[in-house]
């Protein structure tokens, strides 16, 4: 027999049963299905956060007092102890490091927007030295960025996001109207670019101030900075790293076997964090979808074995004209992988629209790769020629005599 017709074979037989065939074809259907889901929902939420949440260039670092993610609560508690990043630091790093080609400051927090009875809340102030929207490469669609003329003489003005414009502002030109925050009059000076939401989180509702005139109406808070710092070049920021380390550990007297009392981050960093917390999710839920999987695959077995009992009568007419056993066997290995290709065909078609669906009706993205189809459509076929092995193994033993007088 040859493949062409084994295949046939297979494919009569499910057309022939169909509800047993659905039934057994649910299990790989479903595990499948949910494998291809996670794998694009995963791949979208990776390039999503590679472009748009982490948006640092590769030759763009950050010096903090803390990480900005801390998972581990002795950490947090350790970090709390250590020194502030102080305006003399920002000053100290920008003036000594030789292959540092940008260095700026910021502060942040949350605050409240007003002009007239407008309002909206929840607004990420952005607290910048000049370096900062190149830094984070902060596009206008009008006006100006804050200048070094702003920072030196504690300007009350403020670039704005979008979702200030058409919520403060709606229907008139933004540029040179005064809007408060947290009470604290400003004068819009530019506008920034539409970027639209991140996950379901809003990127346009920020406004930026000169970080002297943030210091100059709180100042008796002495907040830690986040220092940031572009490198001559990408190829070149590990020494720019090693030269910001040096000024720090310098700066707060930390002995040579001490450890640094600060954190150095680069994109590569936020990166490889967030691939640690996806690769965990990914494997546990695939570890949950392969139940389904194994499901699908006994059930596989145990409709073959079925179908082995039915047609003994056939396996002992094939074996009387000719057939040997690994005929027989290459037969039922064929059928079996064959329903599984058909349930993991099915699967990809269905996780494909499940991941597109998710994506439509909620923020998280989806992106569709070849290895991931690829991959669901081996994974049916092993699952297949794993569970088909020992039904087509006690079809390829029987004895013909003995098959023949079956009834």
């Amino acid at each position: 027999m040859n493949l062409t017709e084994a295949v046939e074979i297979a494919t009569a037989s499910l057309w022939a049963h169909k509800l047993r065939s659905v039934l057994t074809l649910l299990g790989v259907v479903i595990g499948v299905t949910s494998v291809i889901a996670v794998v694009s929902l995963i791949n979208g939420a990776n390039q999503y956060v590679a472009t748009k949440v982490f948006n640092l260039g590769a030759d763009v670092f950050g010096l903090s007092k803390q990480p900005s993610i801390v998972t581990n609560v002795d950490d947090f508690v350790e970090f709390q102890k250590r020194k502030k990043i102080l305006w003399d630091d920002y000053e100290a790093v920008r003036d000594l490091c030789k292959t540092c080609k940008e260095v700026g400051a910021a502060l942040g927090g949350r605050v409240e927007t007003k002009s007239g009875l407008n309002s909206v809340k929840d607004t990420n102030l952005r607290a910048w030295t000049p370096e900062m929207p190149r830094l984070y490469d902060v596009d206008l669609v009008g006006g100006r960025h804050i200048t070094d003329s702003d920072l030196r003489s504690t300007a009350p003005v403020c670039v704005i996001g979008w979702d200030l414009v058409e919520n403060l502002l709606p229907g008139v030109d933004p540029l040179e109207k005064e809007i408060q925050w947290n009470n604290i009059p400003c004068q819009v000076v530019g506008v920034g670019k539409k970027l639209g939401s991140a996950l379901g989180s809003s990127q346009d509702n920020w406004i930026v101030i000169p970080l002297t005139t943030y210091k100059k109406e709180y100042s008796s808070r002495q907040d830690s900075l986040r220092v940031m710092v572009r490198a001559a070049s990408a190829a070149r920021i590990q020494e720019s790293v090693d030269e910001v380390r040096q000024i720090m550990r310098g700066r707060h007297h930390l002995s040579y076997g001490a450890k640094d009392d600060f954190a150095l981050e680069t994109s590569d960093s936020f990166l490889a964090l967030w691939k640690n917390i996806s690769s965990t999710f990914f494997f546990v839920t695939i570890a949950i979808a392969s139940i389904s999987l194994v499901v699908g695959g006994i059930v596989i077995m145990n409709i073959m074995l079925v179908s082995v009992t039915e047609r003994t009568r056939e396996i002992g007419l094939r074996k009387s004209v000719g057939a040997r056993r690994g005929d027989i066997l290459l037969q039922f290995l064929i059928e079996s992988s064959t329903v599984a290709l058909v349930g993991g065909a099915l699967g990809v078609i269905f996780g494909v629209l499940l991941a597109k669906l998710v994506s439509w009706i909620s923020p998280l993205p989806s992106a569709v790769q070849f290895w991931s189809v690829l991959g669901g459509l081996l994974v049916a076929l092993s699952v297949g020629l794993f569970f088909g092995t020992y039904p087509a193994s006690k079809a390829a033993r029987l004895d013909p005599v003995v098959a023949l007088r079956s009834e």
